[in-house]
């Protein structure tokens, strides 16, 4: 019994190490070994020129990318999408965007369900690990995940990692994925295109508009917080967590 405790110890203290292997160690892998390729995909005209040295299997190199960029986010996504706009246009690289975001994001959660949850009992206890699983899965934490996905300029490749230690159910954590990320997602591939055809103008007013809906996203944020809790009722009748 003893034994098989110790050896149920070690195989979740492997698989932690595993989980962190992709989490920190390619990460800071790429930060000291391939700095200077990270730096090239800061550069929006770069990352142009990079997709396009590539022709038609451009659109594999973009997904695979878009699906790397989630599991170790070290690597920027927004150049990227800006990119999409004027190498496959809006639909197409729309499309192609989501579902890179959509499958890191499956690939996160279910590296984080799969090997990290052991370690957490293992290293903070059942009862510490119990009081953040239920914080994860109340009302505010889903709404709260909801809003980091929404805002653009958050870091939230991070959060599939932490979602999938909570019980919120696999398909609920990519509808809000989906849902909370494509406003800003399609924003920077208008303005992708606009940049193509050297419509500064546009890009000027589309940033105004952003900025504006911000602004009126403050002044009635309690009205916004009202109705996604009404929403988050009517959807935990039927699944929830």
């Amino acid at each position: 019994m003893k034994r098989n405790k110790n050896i149920n110890k070690l195989m979740a203290i492997a698989k932690f190490a595993l989980l962190m292997a992709f989490v920190i160690g390619i990460p800071v892998y790429l930060y000291f070994f391939h700095h200077d390729l990270i730096m090239s995909f800061r550069s929006l005209d770069e990352v142009k020129d990079f997709l396009l040295q590539y022709a038609v299997t451009s659109i594999f190199v973009y997904l695979g990318l878009q699906v790397f960029h989630i599991i170790v986010s070290i690597v920027p996504g927004q150049p990227f999408h800006i990119a999409s706009g004027f190498v496959f246009g809006f639909w197409l690289g729309y499309t192609l965007s989501i579902i890179g975001i959509l499958m890191g994001s499956f690939i996160t959660f279910c590296l984080s369900r799969i090997l990290g949850k052991d370690a957490m009992y293992l290293f903070f206890g059942e009862k510490k690990f119990s009081k953040f699983v239920n914080l994860m899965n109340s009302k505010k934490g889903i709404i709260a995940i909801f809003l980091i996905y929404l805002i653009p300029g958050m870091p939230k490749e991070w959060l599939g990692y932490a979602i999938g230690l909570s019980k919120i159910k696999l398909w609920l954590f990519l509808l809000m994925v989906w849902v909370a990320r494509t406003p800003s997602l399609m924003v920077s591939i208008i303005v992708g295109i606009m940049y193509d055809k050297e419509s500064y103008t546009g890009i000027i007013i589309l940033s105004v508009i952003a900025g504006l809906l911000c602004i009126l996203g403050l002044i009635y944020r309690k009205k916004i917080m009202k109705s996604l809790d009404e929403r988050f009722d009517n959807l935990s009748k039927h699944t929830i967590i």
